[in-house]
């Protein structure tokens, strides 16, 4: 028994090959658990299936209102808090948007967002959900009782920050967006795969700061394309606002029903 992998339609199996010619959901190599490997892997099985089952019913609940959702997702500090500022501010006249924090402790994004316009409903995944490192379904569903959703177009989810969590789990979003910054390094397309290959769109964020760093941007753009071809590609600064009206103009579209 090698790894586990589940499959866009929710079937799932286990398989000792190697390489990557299909695509999957891959939660790890079981192989070592020789006792309880098989019961590991229907574990994982039904927790992802009860997750899946929740992100439909979430998404089917948006959309009956009219609400289009973005999971927004990026590693700690990749500036996605301070992009969402930026966009509240760009886009309070034209749509009505709101945001579901998730962060694992405090209400300190949740607070620099208040005030802007925007619903706020925010989700500690350290109260009663232990501490989790991404947010899945069942906490979204808990976020979304506290929004007027017939009051809004837009649900802008921000995620726990984690290169690796978030991906794996549906939450009901109609698209996937992350926040990659070049203080990163060139190489987390690589080193990061699932995030950056489920992402629809990559907003590369602190671009102001590349006459600073000793960054190849061209190398980064290379390794992204290899992981993920069809992505757009955003660069932008949140903290000058370079490039943010690119991502409005994203938003407004990825805003319309249909």
């Amino acid at each position: 028994m090698g790894r586990f992998h589940r499959h866009p339609d929710g079937t799932a199996h286990s398989h000792d090959h190697d390489h990557d010619d299909h695509d999957h959901r891959d939660v790890g190599d079981h192989s070592g658990y020789v006792d309880t490997g098989v019961s590991r892997i229907a574990v994982l099985e039904s927790i992802l299936s009860e997750n899946d089952r929740v992100a439909a019913a979430n998404q089917a609940d948006l959309l009956s209102h009219g609400v289009r959702s973005i999971n927004l997702m990026s590693s700690p500090g990749a500036g996605k808090t301070a992009l969402l500022k930026r966009t509240l501010v760009a886009l309070a006249d034209e749509l009505r948007i709101g945001v579901l924090e998730g962060d694992i402790a405090t209400s300190l994004d949740a607070d620099e967002l208040g005030g802007l316009g925007a619903e706020i409903s925010l989700v500690n995944t350290s109260a009663g959900f232990g501490g989790e490192c991404h947010l899945d379904a069942v906490m979204v569903r808990s976020g979304l009782r506290r929004l007027p959703l017939d009051r809004l177009d837009l649900l802008l989810i921000e995620n726990v920050g984690n290169l690796v969590c978030p991906a794996e789990f549906n939450v009901g979003e109609d698209r996937k967006a992350m926040v990659y910054a070049v203080t990163e390094g060139e190489e987390k397309p690589l080193k990061y795969p699932v995030m950056f290959r489920a992402a629809d769109v990559v907003v590369v964020n602190k671009v102001d700061l590349l006459p600073h760093l000793d960054f190849d941007i061209d190398r980064f753009y290379a390794n992204l394309k290899g992981i993920n071809p069809d992505a757009t590609v955003i660069p932008l600064s949140a903290r000058t606002g370079e490039g943010v009206a690119d991502w409005c103009e994203w938003l407004r579209r990825a805003a319309v029903p249909g």
